[in-house]
C-alpha cells in the first residue's frame, strides 16, 4: 500500500482522504480479479492532467495473467489509453475501464480508474465461470457507484476466503441460486444432506452451527446476504469460514455473494498450539511452585539451625532456588519463552533485601538498578538471573553501609550487567583465577557465564568491587557444538 500513497503524493493532487479510499479499493479488489479471471490495474490522473500513472496491479489466482510486465509506476500520456481518458472525463464505465470517485455517490470527483485486462482468446465457459464473470461485473459496477468495498462490515473483515474455496450466489430474498462444487463440499462436511439450490442459506447455516457458547449473531446476517462481513460456522464435524458481500444494483439489492472456506484443519492446529502453550505455562507454574516449596523448606531449616555458618549457607541456598523460581514464575504468565528481564532483576533485588540480615548484610545498605536489559530468552535469563543473585549475595555480605549498584547496558548483540559495591575488594589471586581461588558464589558465576551464557566475566577493584558480566544475545552456539 505504500506504493499507492507514494506515487499518489508524488504524481497527483489527490487529498489524504481520497488516497485512503484508493487504499480500501486495493485492499479488497483481489476478489474482483479472481471472479473476472482478469488482471486489474489502477490508474490515477496526474496533477497536470497530462496523462495517467499506474499505481497498483493485481493478478488473478483463477486464471493466467495477461499483464506480464509490472506496470506500477508507468506514466502514459493522454490519448494513449482512450478508455481511461473517457472514464476519467465522463465518470462512468467505458468498456473495461471503471472509474472510482472520491465519495460514494455521483457528486465526488473521479480520482482513479480500474482497468480490467483479460485474455482476448475466446473461451468456452461453464456454469462456474459464467457465475464468476456475472458477479465480477456486478462488483465492478458497485465500485463505480461507490458501494464496493462495502462501507461497513460486521464481525471480521480480514482473511476472507478465496473465490476458489467455495462460492454461493444468493437471490435478493436470500435463496441459493448457484453453489460451486467446492462450496458444496464444504457444506457436505458440515453435515448438509439436502439439495442447496433453492434453500435459504442463512437459516440453513444457523441450523448446522453447534458451536459451544452463544450463537454468533452475525451468522444469519452474513450468510443471508443482508450484511457484509465475516463469521464462522462450527459443529462437531467441521469449521467453515463464511464471508459475504451484498450485491447492489442501482436502486435495489441484487442478492449476495457468499464465499466459504473449510478451516477445520487450521482451527485444529490453532487449538493444538493453544493447548501446548497452556501446557508449557502450567509446567513453568508447577516448577515455580516446587522451587518455592524448596526455598521455604530451606528457610525453615535455617531458622532451626544453631550454627551461624549453617544459617548463612542455607540462606544462600534459599536465594539461589528463589532466583530460579522468579524466572519460572515470569514464564508461567506468558506464551513465548521471552521475558522482561528487568522485572526478574527487580524481583531478585527484593529477595536479596529481604534476606540481607541472614546473608550478613546491614539495614543501611540499599540496592539500586540502572539501565534496562529488555526482553531476553529463557535460555539466557535463567543463568543470568543466577549470576546476578550470586553477585548481590557477595555484595551484601562483604560491602559496608551504602549503595550497591546493578548497572545494565543493552546492545544489539550483548547485554552487560555490572554489580558494584564499596567493600574492601577482591584479592588479586581471586581476580586472576576466580574459578579456583574464589568462593562458591564466584565459582558459580564463572561457571554459568563461561558455560551457559558463553560470555565473559571481569572484576575491577577501585573504591570497592565491580564485577561485570557480558552475555551474548545473538549468534549463540548450541551446547552440542560448544
Amino acid at each position: 500500500m505504500g506504493t499507492v500513497a507514494a506515487l499518489a503524493q508524488e504524481r497527483t493532487d489527490l487529498q489524504p482522504d481520497e488516497i485512503s479510499r484508493l487504499h480500501r479499493v486495493v485492499e479488497a479488489w483481489g476478489i474482483i480479479a479472481d471472479l473476472s479471471l482478469s488482471d486489474l490495474v489502477l490508474w490515477l490522473p496526474t496533477w497536470n492532467d497530462g496523462g495517467a500513472v499506474a499505481v497498483a496491479l493485481v493478478r488473478p489466482t483463477t486464471a493466467s495473467t495477461t499483464v506480464e510486465e509490472d506496470l506500477v509506476g508507468r506514466f502514459v500520456p493522454r490519448g494513449r489509453l482512450p478508455e481511461v481518458d473517457q472514464a476519467l472525463h465522463f465518470g462512468r464505465a467505458i468498456g473495461n475501464a471503471f472509474p472510482i470517485r472520491s465519495e460514494p455517490d455521483s457528486q465526488g470527483r473521479v480520482i482513479g480508474v480500474v482497468v480490467r485486462s483479460s485474455s482476448p482468446t475466446s473461451r468456452v465457459t461453464g456454469q462456474l465461470e459464467a457465475a464468476y464473470l456475472e458477479i465480477a461485473d456486478e462488483l465492478l459496477h458497485m465500485l463505480v457507484s461507490g458501494d464496493f468495498p462495502p462501507p461497513a462490515y460486521v464481525g471480521e473483515s480480514s482473511d476472507a476466503p478465496r473465490v476458489g474455496d467455495g462460492l454461493v450466489r444468493l437471490s435478493p430474498d436470500g435463496k441459493v441460486t448457484y453453489a460451486s462444487p467446492n462450496a458444496m463440499s464444504v457444506l457436505r462436511r458440515l453435515g448438509l444432506a439436502t439439495d442447496l439450490v433453492g434453500a435459504d442459506l442463512g437459516p440453513l447455516l444457523v441450523r448446522l452451527s453447534h458451536r459451544h457458547g452463544p450463537m454468533d449473531q452475525n451468522l444469519a446476517l452474513v450468510a443471508g446476504g443482508r450484511a457484509a462481513g465475516q463469521t464462522e460456522v462450527e459443529n462437531s464435524h467441521a469449521v467453515a469460514l463464511i464471508y459475504g458481500i451484498p450485491l447492489i444494483a442501482p436502486g435495489h439489492a441484487n442478492g449476495a455473494l457468499v464465499l466459504l472456506r473449510d478451516v477445520t484443519d487450521v482451527r485444529g492446529r490453532e487449538r493444538a498450539l493453544m493447548s501446548a502453550d497452556a501446557t508449557i505455562r502450567e509446567i513453568h507454574h508447577r516448577v515455580k511452585n516446587n522451587l518455592q516449596t524448596v526455598a521455604a523448606l530451606l528457610r525453615m531449616q535455617a531458622r532451626r539451625s544453631q550454627s551461624d555458618e549453617a544459617r548463612l549457607a542455607l540462606g544462600e541456598a534459599e536465594l539461589r532456588v528463589a532466583a530460579i523460581a522468579v524466572v519460572h514464575e515470569t514464564l508461567s504468565r506468558q506464551v513465548d519463552e521471552m521475558l522482561e528481564f528487568d522485572d526478574v532483576i527487580d524481583r531478585i533485588i527484593a529477595l536479596v533485601r529481604d534476606l540481607a540480615p541472614a546473608l550478613g548484610g546491614t539495614e543501611t545498605q540499599t540496592i539500586e538498578r540502572s539501565g534496562s536489559a529488555g526482553m531476553l530468552s529463557a535460555e539466557i535469563a535463567t543463568p543470568l538471573a543466577m549470576c546476578v543473585s550470586e553477585l548481590l549475595q557477595n555484595a551484601v555480605e562483604h560491602a559496608s553501609a551504602g549503595v550497591i549498584g546493578v548497572d545494565i547496558t543493552r546492545a544489539d548483540s550483548s547485554v552487560v550487567i555490572c554489580v558494584r559495591d564499596n567493600g574492601q575488594g577482591i584479592p588479586q589471586e581471586v581476580r586472576e583465577n576466580p574459578a579456583d581461588s574464589g568462593g562458591l558464589g564466584l565459582q558459580i558465576v564463572h561457571s554459568l557465564v563461561l558455560g551457559e551464557l558463553q560470555g565473559t566475566v571481569s572484576i575491577a577493584v577501585q573504591d570497592g568491587t565491580a564485577v561485570s558480566i557480558t552475555a551474548p544475545i545473538s549468534g549463540r552456539k548450541s551446547h552440542e557444538n560448544v
